[in-house]
């Protein structure tokens, strides 16, 4: 029997008072079948025995693993037959196509509406139908796009959305990319003859202190004098602005566009990184006999962002040094799913480390990830493409039927976020000879910078570039594309910095890409002062880009794909919040010697617990911002070492080698000017005994969306973290929640993410729960052999 929805219809603003445009989620109830279906967008099919899912969903998470054979490279690399792993960069997981099928009746109150269908994206390419007809799609999955399926719904009656996803060849990402219905689906209804643009609304912003608005309006009719009232409120509510104004139509053109009156904001609240205040704009559209037939809604901050060769970044007149990040957009046992609160979790714990600072590589990721960067005061390199080239932008077109769309599309989207600080149109196009117009991309950018400025001329554009030459072998100089960019963007290459600077004075530089082998070096060694900051490449361990089965990922994170913190995120920490004093303890287990395009990437596998073979020989790194440290192994000083400050590859680590283990205590004591500023201590556990269970969501939404990340460990007697247990945990679930994801911090494991169950490894691992949308008491029980049980009670609100 078939499921049909029928829409509830809610307003972005109050029926009473408005009542014109109505959004409907549609991420619930889809029914989905993996694999190409013939015929599978037809009305006829039955599709009562498919799957049931709600949005967003990423149909890989559930596929096996896929182990390279015997005439396969392991890893991601080229050999020297030109052998590769045919899965390796896409995390040993099978490419495929989904089909995703809705039935919905549409309400009887949408009659005479203009009826939209919007699509947060589509893994990787996608085509949708609608009662067996193809209505849209897209050739690049991760730029949106709406449907006008005003002709298409039928009243009274069921009618059937089917969507077909894709990861297939050509589609040939070099990275997991996910696939299906990874962000929302939604209906919108509107007025059919008047009403707003998709992105309606651009914002700028002058002196910190006086607001521009411009708008674009479609209309049908004969409409010349059309009347928007704008409101603007800050943050608690409070309404600063409201006013009425005219958008003339002075020509007989179908779209309108208009820059309003420019409005000065009394007290203005500055958006910036520690105080990310937003104001909203509503905007309510009025056809000349005063009715309201059209609202929209878009949050902006007021700041002021500068970049200049002798200064870097300012942001509001201050100088801020991009201190980030740069992965993929997935979310470890989610894929690429685009959950907000699973986006939420890493971008706090990324500040809460020092972070303040995101490079959306190679696409741009989801909106709500944008919107979270608002809220949570991060500045972001808005990126839209990797290579200009069909392989790398979707694989069903040539990249040229592409960049005309989704550059406006990308920049409309995002133009109001005060987050958004730099576009960047590409990556790496140094690598791949095979760029549009033969010519490194040189062409190309300059036929796609002014289309961005069209959209948006308040920020400058970039492209990141590897290697920075004009010429691999050969050439010193740097490439033609980083003479025409207007900031140097080089990936690992910030020891062409000084020089390039001196030839061309008018550079401004960024490492967008830093290797975290080169950790602290690459940082301390560039002119701080005069650059605009780095952004470490995979900070996160993530799936696809395997450097060798049977790591199902990128391994070289300072945090694993679980996202806890690796030993080394503590010197990451040591110098990105230098004036919080601290130091760890790091114990060096493996030496970590890996080359990735040309550059060391290989971290050393360290760990930070005390339970070892007695009298094994260590050797030891204690990271600190302080001047010394003292290290004690149950309470005996082995000695007092000095913080080697003006040595940039050895800063803020200190190594203690031939430690001779013995089971107890070790504790490093970090002093600043003679006073103890940081203690860190690690000990020797006993055998684990119980199970803990930890929530991370104390407003948790019954929504059917909100997630609760329950982290679980092993302790012993004395309540301490026991890391070298590997116990496997089974979970139960009682109430309005689901289990959506299971995971630990090995990228090696064989384990599927989906699933009851899970091994702890570093005596860890995460359980994902998803809210239902009926409120309740929600009971998770965690069980390991030979441990107590943890059980722990939550409410869905």
């Amino acid at each position: 029997m078939k499921k049909t929805a029928h829409f509830i219809i809610f307003s972005v603003f109050a029926l009473t008072a408005y009542g014109q445009r109505i959004e409907q989620s549609l991420d619930f109830g889809w029914r989905f079948h993996l694999g190409s279906m013939d015929g599978a967008e037809a009305t006829t099919i039955d599709d009562t025995q498919w799957s049931e899912v709600n949005l967003p969903h990423d149909f890989q998470t559930a596929m096996p693993w896929v182990e390279p054979s015997a005439d396969e490279r392991p890893d991601n690399s080229d050999a020297a037959a030109n052998i590769r792993s045919r899965l390796s960069s896409r995390a040993f997981r099978e490419m495929s196509q989904g089909w995703y099928r809705l039935h919905l009746t549409p309400a009887d109150s949408l009659r005479g509406k203009r009826l939209l269908i919007d699509f947060g994206g589509i893994m990787y390419t996608g085509d949708v139908y609608i009662n067996g007809t193809r209505v849209g799609g897209t050739n690049y999955g991760y730029v949106g796009f709406e449907i006008d399926a005003t002709e298409q719904l039928r009243f009274g009656q069921d009618n059937v959305i089917a969507v077909m996803a894709d990861t297939r060849e050509p589609n040939n990402s070099r990275w997991y990319t996910g696939g299906g219905l990874f962000r929302g689906v939604k209906l919108i209804a509107t007025n059919r003859n008047l009403y707003f643009a998709r992105h309606p609304l651009y914002i700028t912003t002058r002196d910190n202190r006086f607001v521009t608005i411009s708008t674009e309006i479609v209309s049908h009719g004969r409409d010349r004098d059309i009347p928007v009232l704008i409101k603007i409120s800050d943050k608690t509510g409070h309404c600063v602005y409201e006013g009425r104004h005219i958008v003339n139509r002075s020509t007989p053109t179908r779209i309108i566009e208009q820059q309003l009156p420019e409005i000065e904001i009394p007290d203005p609240q500055i958006w910036d990184i520690d105080n990310p205040n937003l104001y909203t704009v509503s905007a309510i559209l009025y056809n000349e006999q005063g009715e309201a037939v059209d609202c929209t809604t878009d949050r902006f901050g007021i700041r002021t962002i500068e970049i200049g060769p002798d200064f870097g970044l300012r942001l509001n007149g201050k100088k801020v040094l991009l201190q980030g990040y740069a992965n993929h957009h997935t979310l470890g046992a989610l894929g690429a799913a685009a959950y907000p609160r699973a986006i939420e979790k890493r971008l706090r714990l990324m500040k809460e480390w020092g972070i303040n600072h995101v490079r959306t590589s190679h696409n741009p990721y989801s909106r709500e990830f944008i919107e979270l960067c608002d809220s949570l005061g991060l500045l972001v390199v808005d990126e839209l493409y990797d290579k200009w080239t069909r392989q790398h932008t979707g694989g069903r077109v040539p990249f040229e039927a592409l960049w005309q769309y989704d550059v406006p599309e990308w920049v409309k989207r995002d133009r109001n976020s005060p987050s958004v600080a730099i576009w960047s149109l590409g990556n790496e196009l140094q690598q791949d000879p095979n760029q549009p117009h033969n010519d490194w991309g040189v062409t190309m950018y300059r036929l796609m910078r002014p289309l961005v400025a069209r959209y948006d001329s308040t920020r400058l554009v970039t492209v990141a570039m590897h290697p920075r030459y004009r010429n691999w072998q050969t050439d010193s100089l740097p490439c033609d594309l980083a003479m025409i960019t207007d900031i140097q963007a080089y990936n690992y290459r910030y020891m062409y910095f000084p020089g390039d600077g001196r030839r061309f004075p008018w550079m401004t530089f960024y490492q967008s890409e830093a290797s975290i082998a080169a950790m602290g070096q690459n940082f301390f060694e560039m002119n701080l002062d005069r650059v605009i900051g780095l952004a470490y490449w995979g900070a996160i361990d993530y799936l696809g880009e395997s450097q060798g089965w049977p790591a199902k990922g990128w391994a070289q994170g300072v945090f694993d794909i679980a996202l806890d913190p690796k030993p080394k995120a503590w010197y990451m920490r040591s110098f990105f919040k230098p004036n919080e004093p601290m130091v760890h303890i790091a114990v060096i287990d493996r030496r970590g010697d890996q080359m990735w395009n040309g550059v060391q990437t290989g971290n050393d596998g360290m760990s930070d617990h005390w339970n070892r073979v007695a009298g094994q020989r260590l050797s030891l790194v204690t990271y600190t911002n302080a001047d010394e440290v003292e290290l004690l192994l149950n309470g005996r000083s082995l000695g007092t070492k000095q913080n080697p400050v003006s040595d940039a590859r050895h800063r803020n680590q200190i190594r203690w080698d031939s430690i001779e283990y013995q089971q107890g205590k070790i504790e490093a004591i970090a002093r600043t000017g003679g006073s103890i500023v940081a203690r860190h201590r690690i000990e020797t556990t006993g055998q684990p005994s119980r199970i803990a269970a930890q929530a991370d969501n104390s407003q948790w939404q019954a929504d059917g969306y909100d997630l609760q990340h329950i982290r679980i460990t092993a302790l012993d007697s004395r309540r301490r973290l026991v890391q070298t247990t590997d116990a496997s945990v089974t979970f139960t679930v009682d109430g309005p929640a689901d289990i959506v994801g299971v995971i630990n911090g090995d990228i090696n494991s064989n384990e599927m993410m989906v699933g009851n169950s899970r091994k702890l490894y570093n005596g860890a691992c995460t359980v994902i729960l998803r809210s239902r949308q009926q409120p309740g008491h929600v009971t998770l029980t965690a069980t390991a052999p030979g441990m107590k049980a943890a059980k722990i009670e939550m409410e869905t609100r």
